[in-house]
């Protein structure tokens, strides 16, 4: 089952080099930005720009819709391919604008990813820079001018399990000094935070909501432990994730472990996104999932969300996410 967890830790490199500003008629170099150079840490490498991007590759969908949400659609000059993912209001339209350069979900192979001449690279994870993959990787990248960023610091295994809501946060701070929008950066992370807020008052004092998150499986089952993003969410939604004491993010339990936990509801990866896979619906997967639990609450009121596999990932999403989980699990506290 494929999914885009960081899978490959970054060695130390040098910081990225910074974009050097357009020359002027008649030899002189335009006058510095406002606000640059500005350097920011990345996956224990310091990247340095000069001028905000203005030729940006993106890879996963969390990545660019990140960027649409900070309204940079007019920076972004490639993406990716998830045709079929539900996207967020608005964006639909901007994504079919934006010229297509890999028809998957990962970045182009090297030669087409360095023929792109982008100055900046977003992306969630480190499965498109893997030169075992055929992919450009982050030197490569660097070393042609073009610095790279990972979202919610997935640089390895390790800083999965270790990301918090919070890192969300910082990685639009980050991106709105980079592009020079930290005005809009900060509404942003103003606005996020307000709908949080929210969603706990609105739930605060209800007895949370037993959870099992799935990604499918007759035993072992593809679950979400007690780290990570998913864990998150449903904790913040007003629920408890059943798999809380499971070491780890995505990860496989025993068929018994699942039957035993007696789910109240279920949240369901949907990888609706991807394209010509060979994998179970939504609805498949929660039923697996009932079949094993069938005495638990969840399975005798066949209560699950289909939950778009883009929300577990780093970027904006994932806090959006917090409310549709919590209208779920706590349906009266949104009543009226």
């Amino acid at each position: 089952m494929l999914v885009l967890v960081a899978a490959l830790s970054l060695a130390a490199c040098a910081p990225a080099p910074a974009a050097q500003e357009p020359a002027r008629p008649g030899g002189q170099a335009a006058a510095p930005q406002t606000g640059f150079p500005v350097t920011i840490e990345n996956c224990g490498r310091k990247l340095t720009f000069d001028r905000p991007p203005a030729k940006v590759v993106t890879g996963y969908h969390p990545a660019l819709e990140t960027l649409l949400a900070l309204g940079l659609a007019d920076r972004i000059a490639g993406r990716t391919n998830f045709s079929e993912s539900p996207f967020l209001p608005g964006q639909r339209e901007q994504y079919d604008r934006i010229p297509e350069i890999s028809d998957t979900i990962m970045l182009p192979q090297k030669e087409v990813m360095l023929a792109q001449g982008a100055d900046f690279v977003l992306d969630n994870a480190m499965a498109s820079f893997d030169a075992a993959g055929g992919y450009a990787t982050v030197d490569e990248l660097n070393t042609a001018g073009t610095p790279v960023y990972i979202l919610g610091g997935w640089c390895g295994p390790e800083e999965v399990l270790q990301f918090t809501i919070d890192d969300t946060y910082t990685d639009l701070r980050n991106l709105g000094k980079i592009f020079g929008v930290s005005d809009r950066a900060e509404a942003l992370v103003a606005e996020l935070r307000g709908g949080l807020d929210d969603v706990k008052k609105r739930v605060e004092g209800r007895t949370p909501v037993k959870v099992l998150a799935t990604d499918g499986g007759k035993g072992p089952v593809n679950a979400y432990g007690g780290s990570g993003i998913t864990n998150q969410m449903i904790t913040l939604a007003g629920g408890v994730n059943v798999l809380a004491a499971v070491k780890g993010d995505y990860t496989e339990v025993s068929a018994e472990e699942i039957s035993a936990a007696q789910p109240e509801a279920l949240l369901v990866s949907d990888y609706a996104t991807l394209r010509g896979e060979d994998m179970p619906s939504s609805p498949a997967k929660a039923a697996e999932a009932f079949a094993i639990a069938r005495n638990s609450p969840a399975a005798k009121e066949q209560r699950y969300l289909a939950l778009p596999v883009a929300a577990q990932h780093p970027g904006y999403r994932n806090l959006l996410a917090v409310a549709d989980i919590a209208r779920f699990l706590h349906p009266d506290a949104f009543a009226g």
